[in-house]
């Protein structure tokens, strides 16, 4: 009777935890608008074949397979903020994206006002550790809205609190983080010196002429794109290499 009950357990948690990832398949191109498009100097991002999303509730609902159809080959997706903060509609987003076939990965907003330690908690409490997510990502930059935290530390903190949150990430989802940041943020705390891989938003010029010499996996290229099966603005993004790279990325950098 014992082991029945464990076997009935374990299927209700299973039905609970949604869906799985999505497969790997070759990337669609892409098939997006914008509400204010820039005018590209040198290597925009049309020289790129994979582009994907991030969102979070304030793109509302959102219709997943008509956004994987436009060519959405990826989705970071908002889950926590700070020590205690979760994103109303993560789980709805999860869902959707990996039924939808798109690859989805989560990310986290840092505040400087709560101990790595205890948003990493957060995190981990709310994005489930999924054969096939893609890499969790750590949002690094300065929040102006806040009413509660507007505390800026020195750039060594900086650092410091960054190294200790993606280490505790690394040790619960054996992936190494992803750092997505903007260009105060990344020169004012030096975070190239951190030497991770990372997504960078630069939405005037590319990021060659924003971040001379950094290394980038993927680039936020607007905050206004137009996407089938989204309602109003939704950011828009570019992974760095071939349809074959990414693949190969994935294989790599999924989680196991």
């Amino acid at each position: 009777m014992k082991r029945i009950l464990a076997l009935l357990f374990l299927t209700v948690l299973a039905a609970c935890s949604g869906p799985g990832s999505a497969p790997l398949e070759t990337p669609r191109a892409p098939r997006f608008g914008d509400s204010d498009p820039t005018d590209w100097p040198g290597r925009g991002p049309a020289a790129y074949a994979v582009h994907g999303v991030d969102a979070s509730k304030f793109q509302g609902a959102v219709n997943w397979a008509a956004a994987h159809a436009a060519g959405v080959n990826f989705a970071f997706i908002k889950a926590t903020e700070g020590g205690d903060r979760r994103d109303e509609r993560f789980v709805e987003y999860w869902d959707g994206a990996a039924r939808a076939g798109i690859q989805r990965g989560a990310y986290h907003f840092y505040y400087f006002c709560t101990s790595p330690q205890v948003q990493a908690q957060n995190f981990i409490n709310t994005v489930p550790r999924v054969a096939g997510s893609l890499p969790p990502v750590l949002d690094l930059e300065w929040n102006p809205f806040s009413p509660t935290c507007t505390h800026r530390p020195p750039a060594s903190e900086v650092r410091a609190q960054v190294r200790v949150f993606m280490g505790i990430l690394e040790r619960h989802y054996g992936q190494r983080p992803i750092i997505y940041t903007t260009p105060d943020f990344w020169d004012r705390n030096d975070i190239g010196s951190l030497n991770e891989e990372t997504w960078l938003r630069a939405v005037a010029r590319p990021p060659a002429e924003i971040y001379p010499g950094a290394r980038w996996t993927f680039w936020q290229y607007s905050g206004t794109g137009r996407v089938p099966g989204f309602t109003g603005d939704v950011d828009l993004n570019a992974f760095a290499g071939s349809p074959a790279q990414w693949l190969a990325w994935l294989e790599r950098r999924r989680l196991r």
